[in-house]
């Protein structure tokens, strides 16, 4: 019971209230209501409701149907709905939550760094106007060199190919020196 005792702490620890603050003021921006008073965010998010609603914001008609009632598997295909609705948005595979993620709250820090994914998937699409969450990714920075600067790198060896520009390590004593004793 322990290590489950203690896998549980280390990814409570991975939690940023600050990054769970800032998805959720993101998601109210975007669909114009807050949250309600009381409710926890992962509590108000757990049946996908609120996350397809976002992602058709983002981009409109992204999930079809939209389950405002059921049991839990109804709630769970919003979540699936969802995830396969990101991914398709430009949201590596990678950086998805897994449903139980969400539905069981095993680790909600995965959750909000999914949200945060969207976010900065939503700067690559030029019909989003805004608000946008997290940092602008990186954009390509191509360079293109001339067949005589490619021929002249071919003749450089760079430090890592095995030079060490002379350096040896002749004169260096770390601790006692190995005697060897004849005889004894």
């Amino acid at each position: 019971m322990s290590l489950e005792r203690a896998v549980r702490a280390k990814i409570a620890l991975k939690r940023n209230p600050e990054m769970d603050k800032e998805a959720q003021e993101w998601i109210e921006t975007i669909l114009g209501a807050k949250f309600p008073a009381g409710v926890a965010y992962e509590d108000h998010i757990k049946d996908g409701i609120i996350l397809c609603k976002l992602i058709n914001k983002l981009a409109p008609g992204s999930v079809g149907k939209i389950n405002e009632s059921g049991g839990q598997f109804k709630m769970m295909e919003n979540i699936n709905n969802f995830q396969k609705a990101i991914q398709a948005y430009g949201v590596a595979e990678i950086d998805v939550f897994q449903t139980v993620d969400l539905w069981e709250k095993k680790d909600i820090a995965n959750v909000t760094n999914t949200i945060f994914a969207i976010g900065r998937a939503s700067y690559k699409h030029p019909e989003w106007k805004g608000p946008y969450l997290g940092p602008k990714p990186a954009d390509e920075c191509k360079r293109d060199f001339t067949e005589e600067q490619l021929a002249a790198g071919k003749t450089v060896i760079g430090l890592q190919a095995g030079s060490n520009k002379g350096a040896t390590q002749a004169g260096q004593n770390i601790g006692a020196g190995r005697k060897i004793l004849l005889g004894k």
